[in-house]
């Protein structure tokens, strides 16, 4: 080992730094009787979550959440075990998958052998071993009630034993897996955390071979014995859909689809083939969480961590499609029919030198859980601006209360725009929210439902990227919320995908509103000689 490394030194001083903050953190309080000592300890030991917040407080500042005990249970409940742990960033899945959860087998339930923990590369992987190392040489309270376990090892190696012979062993992802074992002892609890990169998600070869890896590679580690323990846990956010996490959600999917067939034929079938088939199965689960529960409420999944003013606040500050990767796993992959570099922004001209003006929404028929969206689109020449977006969930009372807002503050009274709303169902309804704003203000907007027959919504929106790549469609310079909403929709676009299109449909609907308009009042024929049409 090179200690002149520099970087490597800085990475023992961190590890010191950690264990002292480990000791202190854990310091007997009071000394006990040993008959109240043992009961004490069988009680931690009936409640994982008890026994995680009493022996790792310096983790522990937050009460855990609902769902770290279900990845416990899950884990700790299931000998046989392939576990895709989709839990959004800070969730707090690393320090129970890779430390608190096994440390609990193994000193708790005496069901842990031999650990094998894999990271994003080598480095990596060492310094998330370097957490149970740590609290097996400094954790006070572990050491007052389990004794000392650290034998010989170190992390910095990637490899550790414990006096009991229970190995800790780390790699890092893509390194060769192939014959790891401790005398006799294979694997019997995987761990696979924070593996993806964004890097590498457009390359397929790599993605494909990425999945082959841990489906092989590192699946294969375990003892092929039919009474043997095999605990695999993989831990992610899924950012994208072509990451190994997604593809490794797709294959869990369709093998816990595939069990579920298999179930429902075999209940026809006698209680021998029942039993074989049970004592064959190895438990698929994909346990899914978000950092909310939806985008209206906010309402945090970890309640006892942080609030929904939080994430709310979270959610405004940064890019929608970065949040909604980060926390939500809905991937929202940029430019894949509207590119970056076709995305333009400018000052609108004034109002009136528009050769045509148009205010144009596309309501949804919920509430407030689709976006409601509408914006002022002007045309001039062969080119549109963006000029003014309301595209938000809520509701349409909203959408209408924002539209007579922007007429007065617009003055749009004198302008010749035309105002729409798509819908061949419950124009009535939808045109009412608008009536019923004008009753309030004493005036009336005429908003008119497009009754139009449509084509396939998707084909309309992928059908505008040709105005985006003559560069042709402007957004207002004045970057608002609605409009950064607008552009991640444009770019999080693509046929069959489950991002929101609220947005680009409005302004499908604007931009054939202004073509239609223009064409009539340019058109121009003259028998006898061939012109240009403008549109």
């Amino acid at each position: 080992m090179n200690f002149d490394n520099k970087k490597y030194s800085k990475v023992l001083a961190d590890y010191e730094v950690h264990c002292n903050w480990v000791s202190q953190a854990t310091a007997l309080l009071k000394q006990e009787a040993p008959d109240l000592k043992l009961i004490r300890i069988r009680d931690l030991e009936s409640d994982y979550v008890k026994w995680f917040e009493y022996y790792f407080p310096n983790y522990a500042k937050k009460k855990c959440a609902w769902f770290h005990r279900e990845l416990a249970e899950l884990i700790i409940n299931n000998k046989r075990l392939r576990l895709l742990a989709e839990m959004f960033r800070s969730a707090g899945k690393s320090v129970h998958i890779d430390m608190g959860i096994p440390l609990f087998l193994y000193l708790a339930k005496n069901d842990l052998k031999f650990m094998l923990l894999i990271g994003e590369n080598e480095k990596k992987a060492k310094q998330l071993l370097s957490g149970i190392q740590a609290q097996l040489q400094y954790n006070n309270r572990l050491k007052n009630d389990y004794g000392e376990k650290f034998q010989h090892g170190d992390w910095a190696e990637g490899d550790f034993t414990t006096i009991d012979g229970v190995k800790f062993m780390s790699l890092g992802f893509n390194q060769n897996p192939r014959g790891v074992r401790e005398q006799a002892e294979r694997p019997d609890y995987i761990a696979v955390d924070d593996v993806d990169s964004k890097k590498h998600v457009k390359n397929d070869t790599l993605m494909r071979e990425a999945v082959d890896f841990i489906t092989e590679d590192v699946w294969g580690c375990f003892d092929s014995d039919e009474d043997g323990t095999e605990r695999f846990v993989y831990a992610n956010n899924n950012f994208h859909k072509n990451s190994i996490t997604n593809r490794l959600k797709v294959y869990f999917k369709s093998v816990i689809d595939g069990i579920e067939e298999e179930d429902d034929e075999d209940l026809d079938s006698d209680a021998d083939d029942e039993e074989e088939i049970e004592m064959d199965d190895t438990t698929f689960k994909v346990l899914t969480v978000c950092a909310v529960k939806d985008l209206i409420n906010f309402e945090p999944e970890w309640i006892e961590k942080t609030s929904a003013k939080y994430w709310r606040r979270k959610y405004r500050r940064m890019p929608r499609r970065s949040f909604m990767r980060e926390y939500m796993h809905v991937h929202i992959e940029d430019g894949s029919i509207f590119k970056y570099e076709d995305i333009l922004y400018r000052a609108p001209l004034p109002l009136d030198q528009y050769d045509a003006l148009c205010v144009y929404g596309d309501l949804s028929y919920k509430d407030k859980g689709d976006f409601k969206g509408m914006g002022l689109l002007g045309k001039k020449g062969r080119e549109f601006d963006i000029i003014h977006v309301f595209l938000r969930q809520k509701s349409r009372a909203k959408v209408a209360a924002w539209l007579y807002d922007l007429y007065e503050d617009q003055n749009l009274k004198g302008l010749n725009i035309s105002y729409w709303i798509e819908g061949l169902f419950a124009q009535d309804e939808f045109v009412n929210d608008f009536d019923i704003e004008g009753d309030k203000r004493g005036y009336y907007v005429p908003v008119v439902p497009d009754k139009r027959s449509k084509a396939d919504k998707a084909d309309r929106i992928e059908g505008m990227s040709g105005h985006f790549e003559r560069h042709n469609v402007f957004f207002n310079e004045k970057k608002t919320k609605d409009i950064i909403v607008l552009v991640d929709q444009f770019l999080g676009f693509e046929k069959g995908s489950a991002i929101n299109d609220d947005g680009p449909d409005f302004v499908q609907g604007a931009l054939s509103k202004l073509n239609m308009r223009t064409r009539q009042r340019e058109s121009k024929y003259r028998f006898g000689a061939r012109i240009l049409r403008k549109f």
